[in-house]
């Protein structure tokens, strides 16, 4: 999980750069020139030598691959980055109403001793899933992150090791109280509550600009996006009547749709600008 310091010392040059061809690039057939990259980059305060270092990070993770268009080298998305992306677009731009009556998804998994380190990526995705530890080996969310969370275990081909299941609470334990233990809402509960802090301001000061700058609204953006695209994939989206009073989740959230409403058109405009250079 991203912890809250984490977040404060704000985002690393690779994830500025995953936002930037997720948010832009994919609409250009998913190639950007590293000329252009390093333009762009700069403008979030990203030197051209941290850009290379980043660059060379992603394409051996396997997410981009060199590519030359038109005699200029660049850097397109791989398949694999491309299918991550898609999926994270649901997450990101999508909030599905969650209602007890829809029960949960379980998953029971049993990896051997001998392969601890597929248990640890197993454990890590399901936490970036949004799922909460039920028991040791069971692991719950609600049923709607059902369909997101096979095809996450096939494409990390955990399925020999893990087993589905839908379930209905039917007796004994308060559900509510369950909640807390299976989920540490409190530190997402600050994470929203940073993610609001850090973005009121610069969304009321986008309110009262009248002269536009897009420059200025797609390092705006892509910070935002970058801040933002990690939240709800660590909230499981759990029915409103099981959350802490005074939750924050749909505030913060609204915030971003804001955000994406004012400035995603101009910082797709200066990208076009940037990228026809």
């Amino acid at each position: 999980m991203t912890t809250v310091d984490e977040q404060r010392s704000g985002p690393k040059p690779r994830a500025l750069i995953v936002t930037t061809y997720g948010a832009f690039a994919r609409d250009a057939g998913g190639w950007l020139s590293v000329a252009s990259l390093i333009r762009l980059m700069a403008e979030l305060g990203v030197d051209e030598p941290s850009v290379r270092s980043s660059i060379s990070r992603l394409k051996h993770r396997g997410m981009l691959a060199a590519a030359k268009v038109d005699g200029a080298a660049g850097y397109e998305l791989s398949a694999r980055a491309r299918e991550i992306l898609t999926e994270g677009d649901r997450r990101i731009f999508q909030r599905p109403e969650s209602r007890v009556s829809d029960g949960w998804v379980l998953v029971v998994y049993s990896v051997p001793e001998s392969e601890r380190d597929r248990r640890h990526i197993l454990r890590s995705k399901l936490t970036w899933l949004g799922f909460g530890t039920a028991a040791p080996g069971v692991w719950i969310a609600p049923a709607h992150l059902y369909d997101e969370a096979r095809e996450t275990l096939e494409r990390l081909e955990m399925t020999p090791y893990v087993t589905l299941f839908r379930a209905d609470h039917l007796a004994f334990a308060d559900v509510r109280a369950c909640v807390e233990q299976w989920w540490n809402l409190g530190v997402l509960q600050r994470m929203y509550d940073e993610f609001r802090t850090t973005w009121q301001p610069v969304q009321a000061r986008w309110r009262r600009r009248r002269s536009p700058d897009d420059g200025r609204a797609f390092a705006d953006y892509v910070r935002a996006l970058t801040d933002w695209r990690r939240l709800p994939f660590l909230d499981p989206g759990l029915p409103v009547e099981l959350l802490p009073r005074n939750w924050h989740g749909a505030r913060a959230a609204d915030l971003f749709d804001s955000i994406e409403r004012t400035l995603h058109v101009p910082a797709q405009r200066h990208v076009r600008d940037v990228t026809a250079r």
